[in-house]
């Protein structure tokens, strides 16, 4: 009798637990809602999708052969017209920032990001506008926002890049001669002499080079220099996204989101020549709190006083 009971006992319980494992939310199904909300919860580093699939790269060759077989013919069709606007320089300047504005912004088109402009107030300044550089599309950027009337300053070996090296000297922008400091010295004071006797406004990269992974780097000094001898103001001009966009190395244009943003001038009217190490460090930490977290800098003992550029 008692053997009876026990197994009816232990029947009753692996039917409550026959039941008792169907009625409940199913161990599968428990982990996949985890999951999504584990995902949905988890924080978003980019704003695009980075696709690296072959459809995704083939679409972005396509744009980038577009982009330079577009900038061949605007360059070409720009270079006749400075031909013929030889004998009048401030003609060729003026042209040379349409040429520009059209070509940056085709190309900027073509690439199809998403661009958020902000700060136009401080666009039409006469002044020198500095940017942080860390893609080719900063380039196309600058030739785009920046001002009818705004010169470039560039390495003088650009004359030999094919077509645009030829067209940049025909728009009148401005070279220096990097190879030693006293050279470039001397470079300087000739750009500021031309900006002065024709009323331009200036264009350069303060870090002197493209960022490899988007963080600032160093600024060089030749932007304070550059103010201290024309006293115009400067006007930071703060990029964030393009090394996401295009990275350097890469032939790959992804969608990511670009965002542009003038800040307000810097007046340079007091600035006096004994304290540049204190101005450069000035507009370098305007940039570092204007930037994103991923795109400050990241300093050591040995770069913190890295600010080294023409004395």
């Amino acid at each position: 009798m008692e053997n009876t009971r026990s197994g009816s006992f232990l029947r009753n319980r692996r039917l409550e637990s026959f039941l008792d494992t169907n009625s409940g939310p199913n161990v599968g199904e428990t982990r996949k809602i985890s999951s999504k909300e584990v995902a949905r919860q988890r924080p978003k580093t980019d704003a695009f999708v980075d696709d690296d699939g072959w459809i995704s790269t083939l679409i972005s060759c396509v744009r980038i052969v577009t982009c330079f077989l577009t900038m061949m013919v605007t360059t070409f069709i720009w270079a006749l017209i400075m031909v013929l606007l030889l004998p009048w320089p401030t003609q060729r300047i003026r042209q040379g920032n349409i040429y520009g504005h059209v070509t940056g912004r085709l190309l900027m088109w073509i690439l199809g990001n998403p661009i958020k402009i902000e700060g136009k107030e401080f666009y039409n300044e006469r002044a020198i506008y500095i940017s942080n550089h860390a893609s080719p599309i900063d380039i196309f950027l600058i030739m785009w926002l920046t001002p009818t009337g705004t010169v470039g300053i560039a390495k003088k070996e650009i004359i030999w890049y094919p077509l645009f090296g030829q067209l940049y000297i025909l728009a009148k922008h401005l070279r220096i001669d990097r190879s030693n400091p006293s050279t470039a010295i001397q470079s300087m004071k000739e750009a500021v002499q031309a900006v002065i006797k024709h009323n331009l406004s200036l264009v350069i990269f303060p870090e002197g080079t493209r960022s490899k992974n988007g963080r600032l780097l160093p600024f060089k000094k030749g932007f304070v220099h550059l103010a201290l001898q024309s006293r115009l103001p400067i006007v930071p001009i703060v990029m964030t996204g393009t090394h996401l966009a295009w990275r350097k190395g890469s032939l790959h244009v992804r969608p990511a989101p670009i965002s542009v943003k003038y800040l307000p001038p810097i007046k340079t009217d007091s600035w006096m020549d004994d304290k540049i190490d204190d101005y450069l460090k000035l507009v370098h930490e305007i940039y570092v709190e204007s930037l994103p977290e991923p795109q400050k800098p990241i300093l050591s003992e040995d770069t913190k006083n890295s600010f080294e550029f023409i004395t």
